[in-house]
This record gives C-alpha cells, structure tokens and sequence, in this order.
C-alpha cells in the first residue's frame, strides 16, 4: 500500500502539471505505478550508509541512478509525450556570512556581496543558507565567541531579500561539536532538549534581523536520522548532501518524509560553479521537467574571481525555479486530496 509521504512526493514532483490542468489529481491518484517512484526509503543500517557514501566516492551511485531515472520513468508514464519540459533548478548557497570569515578576511561581506551581485545580474533566484552569527574557530569544538550580525549584514541581508533571494537558517553557530572532519556536525549527538535550544536559538538571533526561513541546511550537511522529526518542527523542507549520507543514507530529493520535504543534493549536482556547467547542459537536453537541486558555495568560487559563476549564471538563469515557488508547491502537495485513496500511515526517520 502507497504511504502518504510517496504521494506527496508525486504531488510535488508534478506541482506544474496538476497546477496547468495538464493533470487532474484523480487522475495522479489513480496511478499507483506512478506513485510508487517516490516512495521514500527507511533509514538503511550503518553499514549500507557507508557502503553508499563509498560507491558515491567512487562514481557508481549518484543522483541520476539512484533517483532521477525513476522520477523519469514516472512522468513518461503519466505524461507521455508531454513528459519533456525544462528542468526547474533549485539553487541553493551555502552560507552567509562565510563560516570562517572572522579568521580570513577575504572571506567577508566583499566576497559575498560580489557572489550575490553576479547571480543578481543574470536575475537567478536562490536561497542564501544564512548561519545567524559570525562563529569564531568554527573548526574547533572548544571555541567559544564570535560576534552578532551587524548593520552592513542586516542591509545586504535586505539587498538579496529585495532581488529575489529566499533565506534559509543555517545552523546557529556553524561550528562543529566533533574535531574529526568526517563527524563535523553542529547537531548531531544533541539530546532532543539541547536539539530544541540550539535550533530556538538560531531562529530567535535570525528573527530578529527579519528573517524567518522554511528551510534548514544542517551545517556540514549532517544530522542525526532520530533528529528529523524535530527538525521538521520548525521547518518544511531540510537539506543535506554528501556528508549525510553516511548518518541517514542516500534517498530521493525532493521528498516528503513525515512532516517535512527532504532536499539533499548529491553529485554531480554538489559542486563549484566551473563543474556544474556540463552538467547544466547535459540537464537541459535531458528535458527532466522536474524539480533538481543544485549547491554552490561562496567560498569555493573566490578564487578565479567569480568568472566560472558569471558563465553559469548566464547558462542556469532560464532554467533557475523561484523558491518561492518551490515552497508554494510544498505547501499545497502537503495538503491530502479528496480524490486520493487510503494510505498507510508516513514512514517517519
């Protein structure tokens, strides 16, 4: 029997659609064997984690295999012929201000600013994961300090609020809890009421500079699987990548899993801006007409001067998905339709 959480996923997976009138929902309903290309999978045990992260290492697991070819499959089957459309990209940055900054000036508000002004020009919305506070040593667990978000922070802040920007929190502090770089977490290992604090904290110093995000992106990308119905609390859709695979495994993005939408980004979809241009291309000539996460991260793009992003901004920008849009699509696959049939109860992380 389908679970709620694969029909949500198809309902999001097919928000343009059902919202076009190319589909009704009776008739997404209807199709069971559409539907079940989304069903969401457990959390698999520790072993397959590691045993997927190192075929994702290697090149023999990614994205397309494990989940876009199944995604594909689903919309020839429902759609047929109408099936290709062009892909709607989910751009997401990774972070503001840069973890780091306070150590290494020239990662400051310039080099962001100069990131943000680059997509801006090419008018390419994304969402900006914004860490509430400037960490100091955030490599090191016994660090302590850092400083608040300041008045030129809180106005560039407002300059990407006003050119399209989505906001997402990124942590509290940014700083990991664990000194080995393959256990990096600001959240994993924390006891529900700590778990709570934490996130409170974040959302309070956020609050008060305006900002009230949907999303989370879990710094390091890692999170305990126990964590994510806390997670889900307090925001809609969560974000992971690469590094959490090994603590919850390699799933399907996007998709619901219980009470929130699970966005992780793998590769070859997680890289600098230079490696993201062939893929780009190779994306567009696929016609997926569905939703792809893309990352970038600031810091990775300051070396050649933002030349190699200024190529992708031109490329990506008639493909890029408003996440305004994204979120209202989340909105209304949340809600269960009339016509939809019984489901199982969601598998919850």
């Amino acid at each position: 029997m389908l679970t709620q959480d694969a029909i949500r996923s198809a309902r999001l997976s097919f928000s343009s659609e059902l919202l076009n009138g190319t589909i009704t929902e009776a008739e997404l309903a209807a199709r069971t064997d559409v539907i079940s290309a989304f069903c969401s999978r457990s959390v698999p045990r520790a072993k397959v984690r590691i045993a997927q992260r190192l075929a994702m290492k290697a090149g023999l697991l990614d994205f397309d295999s494990s989940f876009l070819s199944s995604v594909l499959g689903a919309r020839r089957a429902m759609l047929g012929a109408q099936a290709e459309a062009p892909p709607r990209f989910l751009i997401r940055v990774d972070e503001f201000p840069i973890a780091g900054a306070l150590d290494a000036p020239d990662r400051g508000l310039p080099a962001c600013k100069a990131f943000h002004e680059t997509l801006a020009a090419e008018g390419v919305p994304y969402l900006m994961a914004i860490v509430p506070q400037h960490p100091h040593r955030y490599l090191d667990p016994a660090a302590t300090g850092g400083r608040a978000l300041g008045a030129e922070d809180c106005a560039f802040i407002e300059q990407m609020r006003h050119q399209g920007v989505t906001f997402a929190q990124h942590g509290t502090t940014h700083r990991t809890r664990h000194a080995s770089p393959r256990r990096r977490s600001e959240l994993s290992g924390l006891r529900p009421e700590e778990l709570e604090a934490v996130i409170a904290d974040g959302r309070d110093r956020l609050a008060q500079v305006g900002v009230f995000p949907r999303v989370l992106i879990p710094p390091f990308n890692r999170f305990d699987p126990t964590q994510f119905s806390e997670l889900a609390r307090y925001f809609d859709v969560i974000g992971g990548g690469p590094e959490s695979v090994p603590l919850i495994g390699l799933h399907g993005s996007p998709q619901w899993r219980g009470d929130a939408v699970y966005l992780p980004c793998y590769s070859p979809y997680y890289a600098c801006a230079a490696e993201l241009s062939p893929v780009i291309d190779r994306v567009i000539a696929l016609a997926p007409g569905t939703w792809i996460p893309l990352v970038l991260h600031v810091a990775w793009e300051i070396n050649d001067r933002y030349r190699s992003l200024a190529a992708f901004a031109r490329k990506v920008a008639p493909y890029a998905a408003a996440w305004q849009d994204f979120l209202q699509a989340v909105d209304t696959s949340r809600a269960p339709s009339r016509t939809q049939p019984a489901v199982a109860p969601s598998e919850r992380s």
